[in-house]
């Protein structure tokens, strides 16, 4: 070949070459950005609009409808997902994939912003706009504990160690909770406004005039320029007081005259703890694109010297620390890498020692461009990278042990080195090309997976790619080279003592199976065909999981209490979940949210936003727990809480993958709630009767009640009182109204609220004595106008593309999956008679399984198999060699799914993966065999011979390439990962029962179907 002619001739430039891979191969490995996950984009947005006190009707229509109208309008809207609940709305944006991530943001932005001075309620507390992505996961969480220490103090601290984190270039989203921030709180006195006859409108005009901050310009004076100061923003809590709300007669008075002012903290809607201590936490997520053990440097000096500075009655823990779990992971993978080379170095050792030092030199440098051009596509060094890396360092020493395999045949055969490395490496070549290009594009439609499964699993195909691309141009260029300088001619035309036992024992055990295979290669062929056909039978036995859970050692608490608790009592419940888990020692950490869910540390689980009636606690293990102590741990709190009494405990293991609200959800549509309502309950009962599912939930359950003012409209327009004025002065007596804010002692914003006097929480007492001022500003008492009732409302609303739909959730028990429950259910539904207009739809795993693997995705395996032939016919020129190559495919699917099936994996999408790769392997193995054969025949061979010589010859490399792809993958078999691991062990399966058969069934089918060779005068290298 002309390279390898190019490389060996000009062996100066080849190896200034390969130094520089080597340099910029290290320098890349140690610069590269490290995470624990690939970095994901997708083009998902989430709008979140708090709005306290609203009940999810009224959020439904005064917020939620004209939001949905404008976004809906937006180009390449794929699907828009909603949650109303009481005071929350949380609208999920999916565009198709493709589009420009930032653009669409700002396009929602805009939308939004327009909407916030047009439509939309102006009281609305909160609306904001989020990017969904990798970068949103909290690397680090500290908890600041006290249980003796003021709210303020710990505020305070918790701000400092915010403001120092902030610095820190790589960090983001720095952020406290778990207690209510400080704020200005104004008590009205309405009654007393009312006496004197002041206007409510006019008090908050009064303060909102007051709170304004307009800067006043500049003005020149002489030669310089002078800035203008105005009153700017309240300053304290004295600022608000003195406040002159009223001037009439020559009386001024002031906001202190009619209303109690002071600091206070604010509404607690969020209480955290730490293995039951009263606590802050204080998280931070990082940058995308960036090393995280380098963040990490920086981090740490911060937290160390921050702890120094505390008071003796506040302690730090560092609960959470994402980059100690990167360091782990990526170092158990390092030390699967350097088992696997230790492993490939001893099967090696048939080759001999020289030609196994030039194998051993192509694996780094292999990797090392592989490396540079995985850095240089934006991939990023991490869990499934690494494993592409490992499971490529099984494959890319296949082309340089068949390469050198064949020189030092050549040199056996007593040609110079000479030509033994040059026409060695030209006979075969042509047939490294092709094995290349067909692995290359087994993999390919991995890397061109949709939707974010695809995007989240794409750093492992393209790490495999790189590789073993990478391998095919040092198999060519770099060991013909190496090999012209190291090996010598053989003594013994057998080879060393090892390739000699080998090669004795492969001809021993084919021997007599060969003679009555190609004998009987009809019945041959029928066994093969049987093997298939069970290799498929036994595809349902072992079931279909698209991502396994995760191995971390920590997982969810969940606590739903009944419907409409609150705070206090979400807390209490809390507190005795704390109890049990306390118990457990293997328990390392126990954090508490009351009220919210905690802040993000899993790149598939996003915070649940305020909910009263909802906590959540975030459980670790000791780190070297492993999956079998984690599930046992679950499992046995899953029975302790069974049957708890004062709220549905949910027990939740963190998924990989796609985020899923549950394994099982079934969406009921249609628009008329009481419909809907029937419909989930027969949904219900369905899943309650499966003996797999358990926590079943079902929203429509119960409806809650909420307080009904109800206002006598035409009473009121009688007395000259409009109607937004009564539901204003209510929302100022239940939730407070924000009337502007000031800077605290630390030079932060915080809010000034005007409200009545009440505790922590608002009852019916807020809603005794309120006055509202007529047209003409003569104060009305409220009670005279409206009345006080209850009425029944949904707990949640939810649309999915505007409609409207109720949903049933169910998660599936141990060792039972998802789509083995569905296969049941589904029947069951379909013969569920559904008035016209509602109908049902599948979510959760059903879902993210269509998304991952319909539609584009089919496209691109339709378009690889394809792209699959054509290579094999340039290599063959006709279909019967691709008959015979391909014929091999369904005896490593045996296999493989056989392995799968020993360990316990069900069938997942790494699963999938290692059948692809394992495709293009066996194709790979098989095409040597095929190849050599036309060869011979083309030299003048028999049939009979060409197949004998040709199994003799080839099957060598096959076994030794075989055997050194599967020691590389042993470790990442071994691997406690449940996401990494199926895939070595479906390889493993797959190469060891291909390996075996593909010497029996590829001669016999070759023997059956042999392909038209052209005989041609032959070469003196081909021989």
């Amino acid at each position: 070949m002309k390279i390898t002619n190019f490389a060996v001739k000009n062996y100066q430039f080849t190896l200034i070459i390969f130094v520089l891979v080597s340099v910029v191969g290290l320098l890349t490995l140690f610069t590269m950005p490290r995470s624990e996950d690939p970095t994901t984009n997708p083009p998902q947005y989430l709008v979140t609009v708090i709005y306290p006190g609203t009940s999810p009707k009224d959020m439904e229509e005064q917020v939620v409808k004209p939001i949905e109208n404008k976004i809906y309008g937006l180009e390449n809207i794929d699907k828009i997902l909603t949650t109303i609940e009481d005071g929350v709305a949380a609208i999920q944006i999916k565009f198709k994939y493709g589009v420009d991530v930032d653009n669409k943001y700002q396009e929602i932005s805009t939308e939004i912003n327009a909407l916030k001075n047009g439509e939309l309620p102006k009281d609305i507390y909160q609306i904001k706009t989020e990017k969904i992505s990798s970068g949103d996961v909290k690397i680090i969480q500290t908890a600041l504990i006290s249980n003796t220490a003021s709210a303020k103090q710990l505020r305070d601290h918790a701000d400092i160690l915010k403001s120092k984190l902030e610095k820190i270039t790589d960090l983001r989203e720095v952020k406290y909770s778990g207690m209510p921030e400080q704020e200005i709180r104004i008590d009205m006195q309405l009654d007393k406004l009312a006496q004197l006859k002041i206007p409510l409108n006019l008090v908050m005009g009064s303060l909102q005039s007051e709170a304004a901050d307009i800067p006043g310009g500049s003005i020149n004076l002489d030669d310089k320029v002078f800035n203008v100061k105005t009153s700017g923003k309240f300053k304290n809590v004295d600022d608000v007081a003195n406040t002159v709300i009223y001037n009439a007669n020559g009386k001024i008075i002031y906001l202190k005259d009619v209303a109690d002012v002071s600091y206070k903290d604010g509404t607690i809607n969020h209480i955290t703890r730490i293995n039951g201590h009263r606590c802050i936490l204080v998280n931070a997520a990082m940058k995308d694109d960036v090393d995280i053990s380098k963040v990490k440097k920086e981090y740490m000096p911060v937290l160390d010297e921050f702890n120094e500075t505390l008071p003796e009655n506040i302690k730090m823990v560092k609960n959470f620390d994402q980059a100690d779990m990167v360091a782990k992971r990526l170092g158990h993978l390092g030390f699967d890498f350097g088992l696997a080379i230790v492993l490939v170095i001893i099967t090696l050792l048939p080759l001999g020692f020289r030609a196994s030092v030039i194998v051993m030199i192509s694996i780094p440098l292999s990797l090392a461009l592989g490396l540079i051009g995985m850095n240089m596509m934006g991939f990023s060094l991490n869990q499934l990278s690494i494993v592409g890396l490992v499971v490529a360092l099984g494959l890319l020493v296949d082309d340089s042990i068949v390469v050198v395999e064949n020189i030092e045949r050549w040199l056996r055969e007593g040609h110079s080195i000479k030509d033994a490395v040059l026409k060695g490496t030209k006979q075969i070549g042509l047939a490294v090309v092709g094995c290349t290009a067909t692995l290359i594009i087994a993999f390919l439609p991995l890397a061109f997976l949709p939707d974010m499964a695809g995007e989240f699993i794409r750093s492992l195909p393209v790490a495999i790619i790189t590789s073993v691309l990478a391998s095919m141009i040092v198999a060519l260029t770099l060991v013909p080279f190496v090999g012209s300088k190291i090996l010598k001619t053989h003594t013994h035309g057998e080879g060393n003592y090892f390739l000699r036992k080998l090669q004795q024992f492969l001809t021993f055990s084919y021997r007599r199976i060969m003679k009555v295979a190609l004998r009987w290669p009809k019945v041959t062929v029928g066994i093969s065909i049987l093997l298939s056909g069970l290799a498929f039978a036994l595809f349902p036995l072992a079931g279909f999981k698209l991502f396994p859970t995760s191995e971390k050692p920590m997982f969810l608490v969940n606590i739903k209490m009944p419907l409409q608790a609150d705070i206090p009592e979400s807390d209490r419940v809390a507190k005795l979940v704390e109890k049990e888990l306390k118990s457990h020692e293997e328990i390392l950490y126990y954090t508490a949210n009351v009220g919210k869910g905690n802040p993000q540390i899993y790149y598939n689980v996003h915070q649940q936003d305020i909910k009263p009636d909802f906590a959540q606690i975030f459980v670790q293990m000791h780190e070297d727990a492993s999956p079998i102590e984690k599930t046992a741990l679950i499992k046995k709190l899953r029975n302790k809480f069974k049957d708890f009494p004062y709220a549905k405990i949910e027990v939740k293991d963190f998924e990989q993958g796609t985020p899923i609200e549950a394994n099982i959800v079934v969406r009921v549509f249609g628009e008329n709630k009481d419909t809907l309502r029937a419909l989930s309950f027969k949904v219900e009962e369905l899943l309650r009767e499966h003996p797999g599912t358990f926590f079943i939930n079902n929203e429509l359950n119960a409806y809650k009640s909420d307080v009904k003012i109800t206002i006598d409209k035409e009473k009121a327009r009688t007395l000259g009182v409009m109607t937004s004025d009564v539901d204003r002065v209510i929302r100022l007596a239940v939730a407070g109204l924000n009337v502007g804010d000031y800077i605290d002692d630390r030079g932060d914003s915080r809010n000034v609220v005007i409200t009545v006097p009440r505790d922590k929480f608002s009852n019916l007492d807020a809603l005794k004595n309120l006055y509202v001022n007529n047209l003409r500003g003569a104060p009305i008492q409220v009670s005279q106008i409206a009345t006080i009732g209850f009425e029944s409302s949904p707990t949640a609303i939810n649309h999915f593309n505007k409609s409207r739909f109720a949903k049933v959730t169910s998660l599936t028990k141990e060792n039972v999956l998802a789509n083995d429950i569905l296969k049941d259910i589904v029947p069951q539904l379909d013969k569920m008679n559904f008035p016209k207009g509602y109908y049902y739809k599948l979510s959760g795993e059903a879902e993210s399984e269509g998304d991952a693997l319909g539609g584009n995705f089919l496209s691109v395996i339709i378009l690889s198999g394809f792209l699959f032939v054509a290579v094999l016919l340039l290599q063959f020129k006709t279909f019967k060699g691709i008959i015979i190559v391909l014929s091999i495919i369904p005896l490593g699917v045996l296999g493989g799914v056989i392995f799968l099936l020993l360990t316990g994996n069900p069938m997942s999408l790494v699963s999938i993966i290692g059948f692809i790769g394992l495709s293009g392997i066996q194709v790979k193995n098989s095409l040597l065999l095929v190849d050599f054969t036309n060869q011979l025949r083309a030299k003048g061979h028999s049939l009979d011979i060409a197949i004998h010589i040709a199994g003799e010859t080839r099957f060598l490399p096959v076994v030794l390439t075989s055997i050194t792809a599967i020691c590389g993958l042993i470790p990442i078999a071994m691997n406690p990962n449940p996401q990494i691991a199926p895939l070595a062990i479906v390889l493993i399966g797959g190469l060891i029962s291909s390996t075996i058969l593909s010497r029996i069934v590829t001669p016999v089918m070759y023997k059956l179907i042999p392909p038209q060779i052209d005989m041609e005068e032959t070469p003196e290298y081909q021989r």
